[in-house]
């Protein structure tokens, strides 16, 4: 088969092999499905589909795990043609190429193209880019998007895709920037506050501060929006919000903290939103139907507050079992109450239009300088003519008690002033703007007073005070802030509905930035047509008790009073549904990110998915709103979490943006880092402006439900900002860090671990975990290394599965600190290059851990104890100190506590200062709390062992190390006869040891001989000790004997059998017999004085430089620690760690 059958086979389609058989395909293209050689009359050949197998590696290719890379199975034809295979005409199938060898074609041809056969073995994993982007085009953007694509994204091995089905079975987002963000956002922002409240603060702020608390709050809420849109725009926005937006942008703890005061937030704007439907119902509507009424003059508020906590709570059940039974019910009249809104806002201003050239008719009744409540009395005179006679008006009765005229009980107030009618609403040419331009804060209780009016200043009756309008709340500009504020919140609604827009990335930006700024308008334009039309002691005037119980905003507006009643009472029912609608999808969204494992109940909902438990939580803490009782109380709550959320996001894009981090690339590119943090300044003062308590209460909550997460141990890894920050500020400190080696005051062991792992990759000894653990206490760095020994190619695997199992190990342990698995051929070489190339920059180990080689006396490999000494070596010669734990398993765990005992410091020679510092800082951990140090140091006969005590005492002091202090004198004496007879046995032992390696080897080198006569093994390797021991000899080294060689072979022979007949005729080295007269002297005494202690601190010494000495040296080592159980080998570093300065 040639290029032709190539090309054929590999470029051509399922339908041409069809036209051929028929007959209608051209000749051309018939020829090129045709082997070369065969003849062209007689096409025979077979198409056979291949079965697309499924590859489970395409599911997370560079993290897009929802999309499916494979052909579409549901469509044959379009099916590529190289999914086929040739036939010769008699059914044996043959091979598409003679390029491909059978195992490839196999795999199915699919992905090998001429032009990117270079790419072959990177196609089995990784898609071709036409794949891809065919994928990524057929995106569609879910309603409910989060529940798929975090199920998608999650990473617990069950990977889910979206399949084809479920996306067309979804409805395709159609909503456009009008419908689907801006008129949402202008329902959303457009709220109670407006009609309830807006009157009165422009009274008592007056126009120039209500300006500027408008102008904050708007600031506030359009930088907001700024941060928002560049969040929103970097990618594709699927359904979730502003949780989801800061969730992955700020990580799982901020997510959660911020998610949850923004459900906060939410669920209080519906209690807030409640409680206005209720003040306009029973103020305004129905005011018979209160079920309390004041008993007496004074008691007023305390019923009225009882009165919005029944039908409040009436109010809530209803709205709860609405949205229970359907959210489309409330999706469907969302248009009826967002007209409503439009309507009373437009009656407002044609109100003010219509004020100009004829004001309505709202007299005023003052008495003096102060206002009158309205509904007390008819006829606002002291007296009225009835039948040509004068009697006593109701306004005389209220304040004078009788109907005769006679003034012996009248409010001395009400006798010297006169009563006078004002306009209510003068209009707009009246000029009364430049009265309401100044604040005029009153206090709780405060008489409504109008300036400059005629009075005389007397005080009055205090029991006559109820007829007066007073001032409920003290008010200032704190406050008022506190209570506006809920008015211009709402910015999220775009981004909430985020997956039912066509282009999120366009219509959320246009849109919410078009509603704040209508919304602004519309309440710069109220704040001053309030203070242009309407007298300054109506707008203080907050229930409008001097225009007989009338909503203030409805006198200005036309045709009636009326439509803003009605209109602002629907409106404000409706923005109380959609909070309680969303709100417990918010808390759903954040239950099923499992994040909180707390709330994971309330992720379950309804068959169709309604979060009925949610929405029940929803309820109870919008009751606690509701049983405030006060729109004035709640506003500030809410205020509260709205702002914390606004600050976090605009910390959010602050935040990537000065990271640059490599995946922040908005599309709205009208964002910088400095106003994002003008926005994070503007939330955090009017934070503290509003309710500075309030503030401190929301960012308790915040950090408490942050630290709960951060506890917890959050899995989730969404690439947020915060881990970048993280990583900028651990390269900045690295970069500090690598300026010089710590001062002596800021040392401390920073540990590197060496773990031995056995057969099925579990830690050996994992008391060494603990014991670090123990040295540490969470403080400073800890590495754990292990070795593989093998080929990193082949062992990768392992080494994974090794690293999980010390990760997990360090859990179970709680180590904190990093884990380091190496695969080397030797293990000897893998400690070399964790000891030297562990840590970066600063953050590098400076104290080795290593375990003891248990068993090397009984064992004939001579590799655990050689691996030993070379390890002490390396930790010598990178000026590193070294910790060998011996009799680790006796180590206590982290569970026991010793409530008595002591921790010995074997003081022999001066290591920097280890010595001191290892027992206080074991102390500093509850197991060692309770213990006492005691330090001994060894004096010989020419020191003076009081002076010596004396000064090691004052040391002791300097330090700050409180220890017994001891010093032990040692005695010159002879050598005994057990410490000569001790070295003998020790040198016998090791030349025996030695003998039989050598005959070890050659049995095997007889073997291989009896094998092949003209192989042999490296003669070299006979005397070797190195790891390579255990290696197999080569089976085939071709070699020519020669006479000089056999005569070598047989001296060999000999002097091997000769070796252990000498055994027994040794003499010990006089060096080897001093060092173990030391180490027997220094043994007795310390088993002597310490035998009971609970841990032994000791001077390691240091291996010889001569090698051939290192199984000495473990004998040494093994005599030096006999008899005790517990014993800590100490080799400094070689530089002080400790130091008597401060």
């Amino acid at each position: 088969m040639g290029g032709v059958e190539e090309r054929g086979f590999l470029r051509g389609s399922d339908r041409t092999g069809q036209e051929c058989a028929a007959g209608s395909a051209p000749r051309p293209a018939c020829l090129a499905a045709v082997p070369r050689g065969a003849p062209a009359a007689m096409p025979h050949f077979t198409v056979v589909p291949v079965e697309d197998k499924h590859r489970a590696d395409y599911d997370s290719v560079e993290g897009l795990s929802w999309v499916d890379y494979r052909e579409p199975a549901a469509a044959p034809a379009a099916a590529d043609s190289y999914d086929t295979v040739s036939s010769d005409g008699h059914g044996n199938h043959k091979e598409n190429s003679p390029f491909l060898n059978s195992s490839e074609a196999g795999k199915g041809g699919d992905y090998y193209d001429r032009n990117l056969a270079l790419f072959e073995e990177e196609l089995d994993i990784r898609p071709k880019v036409s794949s891809l982007l065919g994928k990524l085009v057929n995106y569609t953007n879910l309603t409910q998007g989060v529940k798929e694509h975090e199920e998608a994204e999650s990473t617990d091995g069950s990977k889910k895709k979206v399949s084809k089905h479920a996306v067309e079975g979804n409805k395709s987002p159609s909503m456009g920037t009008l419908m689907g963000v801006y008129l949402p956002c202008m329902q959303n922002i457009f709220g109670v506050i407006l009609f309830l409240r807006l009157t009165w603060m422009v009274g008592m702020a007056g126009v120039l501060q209500s300006f500027l608390i408008v102008l904050l709050c708007c600031c506030c809420t359009m930088l907001t929006t700024i941060s928002m849109s560049a969040i929103a725009t970097n990618g594709v926005v699927p359904a979730g919000g502003s949780y989801f937006m800061i969730s992955r942008s700020l990580g799982p703890e901020f997510g959660g903290a911020v998610g949850l005061c923004f459900y906060l937030g939410t669920t209080f704007a519906g209690a807030m939103y409640i409680l206005g439907a209720i003040e306009i119902l029973l103020t305004y509507i129905v005011p018979q139907a209160a079920i309390f009424y004041p008993s007496g003059a004074h008691d007023a508020s305390s019923a009225m507050l009882n009165n919005m906590r029944v039908y409040g709570t009436v109010f809530l059940i209803l709205m709860a079992v609405v949205v229970f039974v359907g959210v489309k019910y409330v999706n469907k009249f969302a248009s009826l109450f967002l007209a409503c809104v439009v309507i009373s806002i437009l009656s407002i201003y044609a109100g003010a239009i219509k004020s100009i050239f004829d004001p309505p008719e709202f007299p005023i009744c003052m008495l003096g300088n102060r206002t009158l409540i309205r509904d007390q009395f008819d006829v606002c005179a002291k007296t009225i003519v009835k039948d040509n006679i004068t009697v006593a008006s109701k306004l005389w009765e209220n304040f004078c008690h009788n109907t005769n005229l006679t003034t012996e009980n009248c409010d001395e107030y009400f006798l010297l002033n006169n009563v006078s009618e004002i306009a209510g609403i003068p209009g707009a040419a009246s000029g009364i703007l430049k009265d309401n331009l100044w604040s005029n804060y009153l206090e709780k209780g405060e008489i409504l007073e109008k300036a400059h009016h005629p009075s005389v200043d007397v005080a009055g009756q205090k029991n006559n005070l109820h007829l007066y309008v007073l001032s409920d709340i003290s008010t200032s500009f704190m406050v008022l802030v506190g209570i506006f504020f809920p008015s211009v919140t709402g910015i999220m609604a775009g981004s909430n509905r985020s997956g039912d827009l066509k282009d999120a990335q366009k219509s959320i930006p246009v849109g919410t930035i078009l509603a704040i700024v209508t919304t602004s308008l519309v309440y710069f334009s109220c704040v001053l047509l309030f203070g242009a039309c309407i007298e300054g002691v109506v707008l203080r005037d907050k229930y409008g008790d001097a225009v007989n119980k009338n909503l203030v905003v409805g006198t200005l507006s036309w045709p009636s009073p009326w439509v803003i009643v009605i209109g602002s009472f629907f409106s404000t029912c409706g923005a109380g549904l959609q909070s309680l609608t969303g709100a417990p999808r918010l808390l759903q969204a954040i239950a099923k990110d499992n994040i909180i494992p707390f709330l994971w109940v309330f992720g379950h909902g309804k068959a169709n998915g309604e979060p009925t438990w949610a929405l029940l939580l929803t309820a109870l803490i919008a009751e606690l709103g509701i049983l405030i009782a006060s729109l004035d109380m709640v506003a500030p709550i809410l205020s509260m979490f709205f702002l914390m959320c606004y600050l976090f996001v605009n910390l959010a894009c602050a935040v990537q943006t000065l990271l640059r981090t490599p995946n922040w690339r908005p599309r709205f590119k009208y964002y910088h880092w400095a106003l994002s943090f003008l926005g994070m300044s503007i939330c955090l003062a009017l934070m503290f402006i509003s309710s500075w308590y309030y503030a401190l209460v929301a960012m308790l909550i915040a950090g408490m439900i942050y630290k709960y997460i951060e506890y917890q141990g959050a899995e989730k890894e969404w690439g947020d900002g915060i881990r970048g920050l993280s990583l900028s500020a651990a390269r900045y400190a690295l970069l500090r860090l690598e300026e010089g080696p710590p001062h002596t005051k800021n040392w401390r062991p920073q540990l590197l671990v060496l773990l031995k792992l056995d057969e099925d990759l579990h830690v050996k000894y994992p008391r060494l975990l603990t014991f670090a653990s123990q040295l540490k206490a969470g403080k400073g760095l800890t590495i754990i290394g292990s070795v593989i020994q093998g080929n990193f190619l082949e062992t990768y695997g392992e080494a994974q599965a090794a690293e999980q199992t010390i990760k997990n190990m360090m859990d179970i342990e709680k180590v904190k600190g990093f884990c380091q698995v190496v695969v080397a051929n030797k293990v000897r070489e893998g400690i070399a290059h964790l000891i030297q190339s562990c840590g970066l920059g600063g953050m590098k180990h400076n104290t080795v851990v290593l375990g003891w080689p248990y068993g090397w006396r009984q064992s004939e490999d001579p590799r655990s104890w050689k691996t030993f000494i070379g390890t002490v070596r390396c930790t010598t010669a990178a000026h590193l100190a070294l910790l060998v734990p011996k009799n680790v398993s006796f180590y206590p765990s982290n569970h026991e506590r010793y409530n008595e005992g002591n921790i010995d410091v074997w003081w022999i020679v001066h290591d920097g200062g280890m010595l001191m510092l290892l027992p206080f800082l074991l102390k500093q951990h509850k197991v060692w709390r309770k213990c006492k140090m005691r330090i001994f140091t060894v004096a010989q006969m020419d020191d003076n062992s009081i002076q010596m005590k004396k000064d090691l005492a004052t040391f002791l002091y300097q330090l700050r190390i409180e220890a017994e202090v001891e010093v032990v004198e040692m005695h010159n004496s002879d050598i005994s006869a057990y410490t000569y007879e001790r070295t003998l046995m020790m040198e016998q032992r090791s030349q025996m040891l030695r003998q039989m390696r050598l005959t070890k080897t050659e049995r095997e080198r007889e073997a291989q001989l009896v094998k092949d006569r003209h192989s042999i093994a490296r003669l070299e390797s006979l005397y070797s000790d190195e790891e390579d021991e255990g290696d197999p000899v080569p089976e085939n080294i071709q070699m020519t004997w020669t006479k000089e060689k056999c005569d070598a072979e047989k001296r060999n022979r000999g002097s091997a059998v000769g070796s252990f007949r000498d055994l027994i005729s040794i003499k010990p080295n006089q060096s080897n017999v001093r060092r173990m007269h030391t180490a027997v002297k220094l043994n007795e005494v310390i088993v002597n004085r310490s035998h009971d202690a609970r841990l032994v601190l000791l001077n390691m010494p240091g291996p010889p430089k001569n090698t051939d000495g290192d199984e000495n040296y473990m004998e040494f080592l093994e005599v030096l620690t006999e008899g005790l159980e517990r014993v800590l080998l100490v080799r400094g570093g070689g530089r002080e760690v400790i130091t008597i300065y401060s």
